[in-house]
């Protein structure tokens, strides 16, 4: 290997590795992969190399239409350049995905950057176990001594853990064959990392992912003629399972369907049911007046201000960079209704890249694709940072492992991917 190729692994590396650290970390490894891109496609550019590994990937061609789309609706849009274009740059963060697949040469580097990503996933899940202990965590950022929601969270919220956590624990227990040295170590991770959100923390949206999780992996462990019974059946007995074994698990629910219905009778947003469904009904408002073009990139919140009118400020706040809990509407409401549809499409085409991938591979994909989907139901879940930046890592990764096939140049024309069934 030369030393510029030992040098783009070493980064690439660095990159995987930084989406189990706090938020700056995150944001350097995201420089560091932009950087090592920029580099690595100038030198191809120059030597008229091609990949062809990249051809067979729907999803690639997908992600640079969404970032074209959100960067020509700067053109229109209702914010101002200092709000539009930060805004521009987190939508961009899509593009992790594609750099990953272009930057991972070969099967084995993709293997052995998956292994370092998953070896400091397993770092991150012990360490919140090591916090469950009573163990002291000098490196734990989060507000876990003053907060008690936050009491086992490693770095941000309960939110992103349990969403990191649910998304992990599929790719240890799908790929879990990939080293047999630790297989069992692998099951026994995503065991720790899903019992730890679903008894061990608060987030609703969490518990929903470790169910959609849970749900294919018992749904692909039966016959075939029993998985559509399974797919169905399986996270009602799961839910009514976690309902009556978990107070904690109970009272949430309970919470949301109490600030739910207190929306509906009084209007009050004050909770977070409330201000969801009060932040979802202003969008879909705001996407029936622009369907078609949308009010343009990071103009969400000043386009449903406008909508609130008096009382503006006190149910959005002040931050002219807020988002409506929901990853559809938001780009329904930037891109109209072409954007909600390049959403649904981005994921269509993940899932359909996915089923080219061999059985392990595409397992860990599709499981990680709809605990995306899952999340962009109740959170901008692509667009906020650190979380946002984990599925994109955790989906470059998984599409170098599914696409790069053998140690051939990597120049060459890649094989087509094997088709494989679910």
């Amino acid at each position: 290997m030369h030393l510029t190729d030992r040098l783009r692994f070493f980064l690439i590396c660095f990159a995987a590795l930084t989406v189990s650290l706090p938020m700056a970390w995150v944001s350097l490894g995201k420089l560091v992969l932009f950087v090592t891109c920029l580099g690595f496609l100038g030198r191809q550019l120059l030597r008229n190399e091609h990949d062809g590994a990249l051809d067979a990937l729907w999803s690639v061609r997908v992600i640079l239409l969404v970032v074209a789309a959100f960067a020509l609706s700067l053109c229109w849009s209702e914010a101002p350049l200092d709000i539009a274009l930060p805004a521009f740059v987190k939508h961009g963060k899509l593009l992790e995905i594609a750099m990953l697949v272009s930057l991972i040469r070969t099967r084995p580097e993709a293997r052995q950057v998956m292994l370092v990503f998953l070896l400091s996933q397993a770092i991150f899940i012990l360490t919140s176990w090591a916090m469950v202990a009573g163990l002291p965590i000098p490196w734990a950022t989060s507000q876990h001594d003053v907060m008690p929601t936050y009491r086992y969270i490693v770095f941000s919220t309960y939110l992103d853990q349990t969403l990191i956590f649910s998304a992990t624990a599929a790719v240890f227990w799908h790929l879990r064959a990939e080293w047999q040295c630790w297989r069992r170590a692998a099951a026994l991770l995503a065991a720790a990392a899903l019992v730890n959100t679903l008894f061990l923390q608060e987030g609703r949206t969490g518990y929903a992912a470790a169910l959609t999780v849970l749900t294919l992996a018992i749904m692909w462990e039966l016959p075939k003629r029993m998985r559509l019974a399974a797919l169905l059946l399986t996270p009602l007995l799961l839910l009514t399972v976690l309902y009556e074994g978990s107070a904690q698990v109970q009272d949430r629910i309970t919470q949301a369907i109490n600030e739910s219905q207190s929306y509906r009778d009084q209007g009050s947003s004050d909770s977070s049911s409330g201000f969801r469904l009060h932040a979802w009904h202003r969008s879909v408002q705001a996407m029936l007046e622009n369907p078609l073009t949308g009010t343009g990139v990071g103009s969400w919140t000043l386009t449903v201000e406008r909508l609130e009118g008096a009382d503006a400020d006190k149910v959005f706040g002040t931050n002219l960079s807020s988002n409506p809990h929901q990853e559809y509407l938001m780009w329904g409401v930037e891109l109209g209704s072409g954007g909600l549809l390049l959403l649904l499409l981005l994921i269509f085409c993940l899932l359909r890249d996915a089923l080219t991938f061999e059985l392990p591979v595409m397992r860990a994909t599709v499981s990680v694709v709809l605990v995306m989907a899952v999340a962009c139901l109740f959170n901008a879940s692509l667009y906020d940072a650190l979380i946002g930046d984990f599925f994109c890592i955790t989906l470059g990764l998984l599409l170098a492992l599914g696409v790069r096939r053998d140690n051939q140049a990597s120049t060459g024309a890649q094989p087509p991917p094997v088709g494989v069934t679910a």
